[in-house]
Order: structure tokens, then sequence, then C-alpha cells
């Protein structure tokens, strides 16, 4: 049944875009009402988060560093012909610790776990049932919706969290292991360490679709095989989907879900077009938030719309990394990686960081080209 209207804003979703908004809401704006419905028991998703710290200005740092549950001096990657151990202040965080910081921050009448939100309005949550829960605004940071009108890429990826008999000896991430069985397309393996003796291992291909194909779990064997990891106890096992946009209709994209609703994280385009990343983005918007005067619901739409577009326009080359991958043959997708991880570590840095200058730009093209 509906309940009258109250005083502040309603956020669909407790993945990352909405418990980063809840988070600095409470903490910086605890004079404005708020209310995150969740449709888990729990916040946070299923998955650990992974970003560098030059993703992240000061302000944005200090909001999402308390979640940091491991931190790694740089990373590996690995191809046929070359390998390199690079420097880069990577940290992670899973689901346990932004559940965690939920609970202990927001007051239990700021929260609902458990319920499904069916439709959201500019100014309303429509719940499984009927119930409607009307507040001045409403955002909508239930992750991807219809991507339909953009052109993507999907980052597809078959991920174990695997216990091992002995300590395994990864000291930081691999993020791209290039090494292993060929791929057609642009396949990896990726290898992040939770504990000595837990690590999450993936199979990761960049292609057009957006499930993992039929030989991704004979590949994570026989990697696990290959390095002497064979028998390890599964105590979890995912498939995920990243999109990694090139192009497309961005501004219908904004207006599908909700003609003047304000969308969040994947459901508003808010991430990384080449690492499909989105905390940075979440904590951006979630500051963003925080300085808003008028929550009514228009002019939050109209607050998200036009960072979104924004950061669209922003990250035309980024895009354009995407599209360079997606116009090549299948066969030489890996290649094109291959040439992009051989780059200067400062270039590398600036490109997680979404900070390419234009000579850092012109090299990546250079690179893509094979020059």
């Amino acid at each position: 049944m509906p309940r009258g209207k109250r005083d502040g804003i309603l956020i669909a979703g407790g993945g990352t875009a909405g418990c980063l908004a809840a988070l600095a809401m409470a903490r910086l704006r605890p004079d404005v009402p708020i209310l995150i419905v969740e449709e888990r028991d729990t916040f946070g998703g299923s998955r650990e988060r992974l970003l560098f710290d030059v993703e992240l200005a000061t302000d944005e740092a200090e909001l999402v560093a308390p979640l940091a549950a491991r931190r790694w001096p740089g990373f590996y990657v690995a191809f046929p012909g070359f390998s390199r151990k690079l420097k880069g202040d990577l940290m992670a965080f899973g689901a346990a610790a932004l559940h965690r910081a939920m609970i202990e921050t927001l007051q239990p009448d700021q929260y609902r776990l458990g319920t499904k939100v069916v439709a959201v309005r500019e100014d309303a949550l429509v719940l499984d049932g009927g119930e409607t829960i009307k507040a001045e605004g409403a955002i909508d940071a239930r992750g991807a919706a219809n991507l339909s009108m953009l052109e993507l890429l999907y980052e597809t990826r078959l991920e174990r969290d695997c216990r091992m008999a002995a300590p395994h000896k990864v000291d930081r991430p691999v993020l791209v292991d290039a090494t292993g069985e060929p791929v057609d397309g642009l396949g990896f393996t990726q290898c992040i360490p939770l504990a000595p003796d837990r690590l999450t291992v993936g199979d990761v291909v960049v292609a057009e679709h957006s499930q993992p194909d039929a030989q991704a779990e004979g590949r994570l064997e026989r990697y696990l095989s290959k390095r002497g990891w064979a028998g390890a106890e599964v105590e979890a096992e995912r498939m995920v989907a990243r999109p990694l946009p090139y192009g497309g209709d961005f501004a219908a994209f904004w207006r599908i879900g909700g003609a003047r609703v304000a969308k969040a994280g994947l459901r508003g385009g808010f991430l990384h077009p080449v690492t499909g990343r989105t905390v940075a983005d979440a904590a951006r918007t979630a500051l963003l938030l925080t300085r808003q005067r008028d929550f009514a619901g228009p002019a939050l739409h109209d607050l998200f719309e036009a960072q979104a577009r924004t950061l669209w326009k922003k990250r035309e080359a980024l895009r354009g990394l995407n599209g360079a991958i997606a116009s090549a043959p299948v066969g030489a997708r890996g290649a094109l990686l291959a040439r992009l991880y051989a780059l200067d570590p400062g270039l590398l840095a600036r490109l997680q960081a979404d900070a390419l200058g234009l000579l850092d730009r012109r090299r990546v093209q250079q690179a893509l080209a094979g020059r």
C-alpha cells in the first residue's frame, strides 16, 4: 500500500554505487533523510572490487579507503615473450567490508534489506507486492539494465575463490596472464590473492557476447593444474560480465528505464570504459550528491545525467581503445592488449586513472597500430 511522502531521498540498490551514495550522505549530510532498499539480505553484492589509488581524488579516497581489505604495491602482467612487474598502489574490498560499513554507519530506519524494488519513479520506489514509498527524489542504482543503445564489448569471466592445500606464493595480483591456452579472441587468466592459501582465479575473455564460452571451465581447470593448484577447494564460483562501451547513443541509453529518473552506477553508464571498473565513478557521484541542495527528483536526474554526459564525452579516447579491439580481427585482439601493456608504466597508470593527455593518446594509438 502507498505510504505518505517523506523528506529526503530514496536509493534503489545496495551495490557499490548505492552504498557509497548512502555512506557519503550519512556522514556528510546527516541533515538529509535517506532510505536505501536492497533486494539481497546483505549489502555489497558477491565479489571483490579492485581499484588503483590513482583512480581516486583525495576526498574520494577518504570515502573508499576505509573499506580496503587488502593492499598491494603493484601487480604482474604476462604475455608470450615478455612479463612485467609494475608498480601502482592497488586496493581491494569485498561485499563483507561494504556491508559492515553500511550497518555500522546507517540507522536501522535508513535501510531495508531483502526487499525487491520493481520500479523507480522520480520521487518513489515501487516494491514487490505493490507498496510504494515516496520522498523528494529517488535514485536508481540497481545495476545495468537495457544496454541495447550502446555499442559494447563484454569482459566475461568465470571466477573461482579457491583455498589451496599449501601457500600459493602469489604476492600481488596477476591482472593479466596471457601465457596459457590460446583463446579465439582476447583472453587471459587473472589471479587475486585473498590470503596466503586463498586465491580468486578467473578465466577472462573480452568479446561481443556477455556469457563465458563453453570452454571456460576447462581452461580454468587446466590453468589450476598447470600452476600446481589442482584439487584446490572451491569456496565460491561466479560468472561475471562487465560491459565495455565503445559507442552508441548515450542520450537514448539514459532515457531507458525512466525518462526523468536519476541513475547511478552501471544503470547510469558510470564506468571506466577500458577496465569496466565502477568504484571511482561511484565515489565521485556519491560526493556530488552530498553537495546538492535540491533533492527533488527532476533536480537529481539533471545532476546525474549532466555528470554522465560529461564523463562519456571525456572518455572518447578510452572508448576508442575498445573500438580498436572490436574492429580488429578476432585472432589479432590479444596482440593489441600485449602492445598496450608494453607501454610506459606512467602512461598505464594514467590510463587506469582516466587521465590520458594528448601525447598519451597518440602513443596508445601508435601502439594499437603496431608502430
